[in-house]
């Protein structure tokens, strides 16, 4: 066998602490602007951030953090979490981002199986520290994100430590270690809705890769010339990768903090001209709430990425009416998350308006290190044609092959292609590589042997202009097992029969697609991550049409 021919490359592993020192040589004066939960704007820098986050990497060793240790946050989006974000992984330990809005048991659960050693946290965020803190054993240190002015005279968190005192006691001269890009840098668990979260352990490698990908003029196309605003939180699955982004190109970031209202995010908008920004729909829609009912306009905000959830047409629509270009995209927290973006090719050009947005309606096309498929029960793999619906497997550089404690890997074999990760949703794939998502695969309604799709139900409702949010799950039936159920909030002021609801399907979809039923609801529950929670949907609605009959 012939001996391989290397090339002659400098062998420089992708580390994180790479993307902020390229960010503070190359753009140390742009600014990072944040609304702190004290209650105040604060404005930074890239260099700033990079002095202060290696004064926390330097706090954190003498603290007796060693290489490996999960330092976990409960914190916004903050100029402070950024800087535990760069500092934690650029250190060699792991950044553990926890979801402040669960449940405490499931906060106490979650620190617990990560192995959480150090605990940061925002100052509203004390009092749910003060019930967590004798529930984590293993917790060695708490430390309050804030100011010795705002420290409680009193508190229940034993050793409560001040963030800025911290900092303050170190001198910044810090080297940032050079060690194996596969080491773990930041830990993210997925919301757990069938059972106890499971954790995502992310590695050097992989979020730098994420980060160019999510960059590339077909993804999310940002660049020096942007201002992002990352809306979706930091805590969930690491901002969608916009922390790195932003600090990979260069650009100046606006950090909301708790504060994701919709007249907060639009004041912050207009007055730091944000250009770009990322969430999910349930976002998007008390934002342009807000908008409307203030008859505003947006002046320099002009795209922004919607996914966590699939988005209704008619929100796109909306966006686009005040000029703001959505791009649909499809991710996970096993996936770092992202997977595909909606960008449209230049053979599409030549299609007329309609046909051009229904393909933007859609989850898009994979970027490059993810590859997909959809496959039937058996695993075979199942023809582009954009009408044959399957289960979504995904693979590549930053999909995870095993989770956090757990020994058996949730991989499966194609084909004999190797091992994909099966996503838990259903989707086509299209001849040109478009992927749909039609369904979560435990969210699809399978009625009389067919499968409905209760995104496309949801999405036609919205479409309705008395609609304010939708959603449909599958409800027994005594014949066909199952049948769609429409569950709707209207809106403010506006009156909708359920029979012009109902035959507002028709000619939308087939005839025996409609929903059976209507319920008219003052607001639908919502998970941590702001998605629909159809899991408490169905334990309350589950036998609606048979109490019904």
């Amino acid at each position: 066998m012939a001996t391989p021919l290397y090339g002659r490359m400098m062998q420089m592993p992708l580390l994180i602490s790479s993307l902020l020192t390229h960010a503070a040589r190359h753009a140390g004066d742009t600014e990072i602007v944040s609304r702190r939960v004290e209650g105040y704007m604060h404005r930074s820098s890239w260099a700033e951030v990079a002095r202060r986050s290696r004064r926390l990497a330097q706090a954190l060793q003498r603290l007796g953090c060693a290489a490996g240790d999960r330092v976990a946050t409960l914190a916004w989006n903050t100029d402070r979490h950024l800087e535990i974000y760069y500092a934690t992984s650029g250190s060699q330990l792991v950044c553990h981002t926890i979801n402040p809005r669960l449940f405490p048991q499931q906060i106490a659960w979650i620190a617990n199986d990560a192995g959480d050693t150090v605990l940061c946290f925002d100052l509203n965020l004390l009092p749910l520290v003060e019930q967590l803190a004798p529930q984590l054993p293993g917790v060695r240190h708490f430390i309050l994100m804030s100011d010795r002015a705002h420290m409680p005279a009193q508190s229940g968190v034993p050793g409560l430590l001040c963030y800025e005192e911290l900092l303050a006691a170190e001198d910044g001269r810090y080297e940032w270690p050079v060690f194996d890009e596969q080491c773990a840098s930041s830990l993210c668990y997925s919301s757990g809705t069938t059972g106890n979260p499971k954790g995502a352990l992310y590695s050097h490698r992989s979020t730098v890769l994420h980060a160019y990908a999510a960059a590339l003029p077909d993804a999310m196309a940002c660049s020096a010339s942007d201002v992002a605003l990352p809306a979706v939180p930091m805590f969930h699955v690491n901002a969608w990768g916009l922390p790195y982004l932003a600090a990979l190109v260069g650009c100046k970031l606006v950090l909301p903090g708790c504060g994701l209202d919709g007249a907060s995010l639009y004041e912050l908008f207009e007055s730091e001209k944000v250009t770009f920004s990322a969430g999910v729909p349930t976002l998007w829609l008390g934002l342009m709430e807000h908008v409307r009912g203030q008859r505003l306009e947006f002046s320099t905000f002009r795209r922004t990425v919607i996914g966590g959830s699939a988005c209704a047409p008619a929100l796109m629509r909306m966006l686009e009416e005040y000029g703001v270009h959505v791009i649909h995209a499809w991710g996970m927290t096993e996936m770092s998350p992202l997977g595909t973006l909606a960008r449209l090719q230049p053979k599409h050009a030549a299609l007329s308006p309609a046909e051009r947005h229904r393909l933007l309606e859609k989850q898009g096309k994979p970027i490059y290190g993810v590859d997909i498929e959809v496959v039937n029960d058996a695993h075979e793999v199942l023809p582009w044609d954009g009408e044959h619906a399957g289960h979504l497997v995904a693979r590549g550089p930053w999909v995870i092959e095993h989770y956090w404690n757990e020994e058996a890997s949730p991989l499966i074999d194609v084909m004999g292609e190797g091992a994909w990760f099966p996503t838990g949703d259903v989707a086509t794939m299209d001849a040109d590589g478009f992927m749909q998502i039609t369904d979560r695969s435990k969210d699809v309604v399978k009625s009389g042997g067919e499968w409905i799709s209760s995104i496309e139900l949801e999405g036609i409702a919205m479409a309705h202009p008395a609609v304010k949010e939708a959603a449909v799950i599958a409800a027994t039936h005594p014949v066909w097992d199952e049948r769609p159920l429409l569950l709707v909030v209207l809106k403010a002021g506006a009156g909708v029969s359920r029979e012009e609801l109902l035959s507002f399907y028709k000619g939308r979809v087939a005839h025996w697609q409609t929903p059976d039923d209507v319920v008219f609801v003052d607001e639908l529950p919502h998970t941590a991550t702001g998605k629909l929670s159809k899991l408490t949907l169905r334990g309350k609605y589950k036998d609606w049409l048979i109490r019904k009959a």
